[in-house]
């Protein structure tokens, strides 16, 4: 775990000093980060205040881990305070959440979510934020498990009194405290019996070394998340987005007025996880819900993992998973909620067999459900056809007289929660509007060019051997014979003397492989090579990733050149690009590509002028019998938790590098 190590009496002296949001600041834009002002407020505000209070009270040397992290994510907590209990000094955590509100409102009727004047969007309520925090933590940090109640949780709110904030009206605990400026004799109390004033090292130092439990893959989890009504860990707009829900359809059961919820982010941000764990939440309700999605590779797995449940022999979960064009001739508000997955895969019409829709596709979807719910990326569509977004489901929602409730999701929970590589990634397809620039390395993802698509193959097979999801996937830049020949794939995805089909076109493979819709979850689609349409929606630990000659680097800069592809949504059997936006679709593509793996990612162009610019921008792999250069660490290609199993290594730039950009 990373964070900003130091105490309360050193804050307050960085305070005093004017350096206190310098040298945070400093340490964020080392590990990737973008400070804005708002953040910059709150250390001078809330983080020195509550340093202050400590102080005042006798705990000023106790650890203080500022801007803490989370693992496999790009959330951070405010403050985790890190000593010993006083009489049997076991080691004893609090985490914090610093707030700055002065009041607040319930945006829903319990108070879960709430309005705050100053913010553009609802705000989950600080003790629910920090009590999935301690949630979170205790799930992925393997010393906490062992002592889930060392873990405490308290929002403080210096600017706030009794009564400017509502209060939560659920079960209140040791993890979902909140302190206001009427609760100082609290305050002090609870510090009494938690916590030693003596400083104590191993606490911190067991927390930030600890072990970190990798996380599943979200779609093997997702049928047992729905038989069981398990929930994954929820954190801060995520579990906003999900009590809006919750809001909505408690207002359809008193008979008020429909509302359309939004939840937009990038890749890895939640939008599935909040989806699923809704699922499992009005499953246990006994609602009438429908999941849908436009991605028949998405769907089919969902279904798949449903059917092989144990916990559900009747199968109930499976026909929750459904496509966008099953709604074609839906009741209008038979289901109480439709959750609409992918939902940047809307269509502008449904179609089915010899049906066609009368009504554009996202009228029918909202008109579906008491409580539509779209969960999107504007950033991901990749077919022409493709009109999902947040600007159409509001402007359908306003032609449909309703109200709609919108949350932009900002975490990463993909890419080892980097939030460098995200941005990485943007500026180098030219999608952040700036140049690209050199990646400085991150400890918590690792990225390298390979020489070849032989040495990809072989890299990512030693982490398939060894247990480790592994795909390699490429842009749509070579034909696709259908149908087998002689009973095997035809290798159509030639580069120099390596040739390796794509993943099967439908569903009757050749024996052994599996079919178009489980490639990115069967063990044994690793071999065949993926394309945007069984690689979007999915994950995996390890990414290869062939960049085709529809996008190449001319003159210094990166350009789309639509006639060298093959996907018949962009070009025509003449070879005629018949899609107006290919441009921004190829971008797109490589974006989904370059942000399917959760550890690690190679890279490798076709092209030689792209591979020889792109030298320049990755570290290369590191090659037997070359010395590393100084100031460049070792890192092992298939371990970034320290296994080194394999004798393939990285060559990456040393982690603590200020990143550009």
């Amino acid at each position: 775990m990373l964070a900003f190590h130091t105490t309360p009496a050193q804050i307050v002296a960085l305070s005093d000093e004017r350096r206190l949001d310098v040298e945070v600041e400093e340490y964020l834009t080392a590990s990737g980060y973008r400070v804005d002002e708002r953040e910059r407020r709150s250390w001078r505000n809330s983080l020195s205040t509550f340093a202050r209070h400590l102080c005042m009270l006798g705990y000023g040397d106790l650890d203080a881990l500022v801007e803490c992290q989370l693992p496999q994510s790009s959330r951070r907590i405010d403050v985790i305070i890190a000593g010993a209990a006083p009489v049997t000094l076991q080691p004893a955590y609090l985490v914090v959440e610093l707030k700055q509100w002065s009041e607040a409102a319930r945006y829903d009727d319990d108070g879960s979510v709430l309005r705050v004047s100053y913010l553009d969007q609802p705000q989950l309520h600080p003790a629910l934020q920090v009590q999935a925090y301690c949630a979170y933590l205790v799930d992925f940090v393997e010393r906490l498990r062992e002592w889930p109640d060392a873990v405490h949780g308290m929002a403080y709110l210096h600017n706030a009194g009794h009564g400017d904030v509502p209060e939560l009206r659920r079960e209140r605990t040791y993890q979902s405290m909140v302190w206001t400026q009427d609760k100082r004799a609290e305050f002090q109390s609870y510090f009494e019996r938690r916590f030693a004033q003596e400083r104590h090292p191993p606490a911190a130092h067991r927390l930030l070394t600890s072990p970190i439990r990798q996380s599943g893959q979200l779609l093997s989890l997702a049928a047992d998340e729905v038989a069981n009504r398990a929930h994954f860990t929820l954190l801060d707009d995520q579990r906003a987005a999900y009590e809006l829900v919750l809001r909505g359809v408690r207002w359809a059961e008193e008979g008020r007025r429909k509302r359309v919820v939004i939840i937009s982010g990038g890749p890895g941000s939640g939008k599935s996880a909040i989806g699923l764990s809704l699922l499992a939440e009005l499953a246990r309700e006994t609602r009438q819900l429908a999941h849908a999605t436009g991605s028949r590779a998405f769907t089919r797995t969902l279904q798949q993992y449903a059917r092989r449940q144990p916990t559900d022999p009747l199968q109930r979960t499976r026909p929750l998973f459904c496509y966008f064009m099953d709604f074609m001739t839906a009741v209008p508000n038979k289901l109480d909620v439709l959750i609409c997955d992918e939902a940047h895969r809307i269509r502008a019409r449904s179609k089915k067999g010899s049906q066609q829709g009368t009504k554009p596709q996202v009228q029918e979807l909202i008109e579906a459900a008491k409580v539509p719910v779209f969960l999107l990326d504007d950033n991901q569509v990749v077919r022409p056809d493709e009109v999902g977004s947040v600007d159409t489901i509001m402007q359908a929602a306003r032609q449909l007289d309703l109200e709609f409730d919108r949350i932009e999701l900002g975490g990463q929970f993909r890419c080892g929660g980097s939030p460098r590589y995200e941005s990485w990634v943007l500026h180098l397809l030219g999608l952040a509007h700036a140049d690209p620039y050199r990646w400085k390395g991150d400890e918590r993802f690792r990225l390298a060019l390979v020489g070849s698509p032989e040495e990809m193959e072989t890299i990512l097979r030693a982490c398939h051997d060894r247990g480790e999801t592994a795909r390699i996937s490429a842009g749509f830049c070579w034909p696709w014979t259908h149908r087998p020949l002689n009973g095997r794939l035809v290798s159509d995805v030639r580069i120099g003397d390596w040739a390796r089909p794509w993943n099967a076109y439908d569903d009757y493979p050749p024996k052994g492989i599996p079919t178009s819709a489980y490639w990115a979850t069967d063990p044994r689609g690793f071999g065949q090579i993926g394309c945007i349409y069984t690689a979007q929606g999915f994950e995996y630990a390890w990414s290869g990733v062939i960049i085709g000659k529809d996008l190449v680097v001319r003159d210094g800069r990166f350009v789309t050149d639509p006639t060298k592809s093959r996907d018949p949504a962009i070009v025509n059997s003449e070879g005629r690009v018949i899609a107006k936006n290919a441009d921004r679709l190829i971008r797109n593509t490589y974006k989904v590509l370059l942000t399917r793996g959760l550890r690690g990612t190679l890279v490798f162009a076709e092209d030689p002028e792209t591979q020889d610019y792109l030298s320049k921008l990755i570290p290369a792999r590191h090659r037997p019998g070359r010395t590393i250069a100084p100031g460049v660490q070792r890192i092992d290609a298939v371990g970034a938790d320290g296994a080194t199993g394999s004798p393939q290594t990285l060559r990456g730039s040393s982690v603590g590098e200020r990143a550009e950009g």
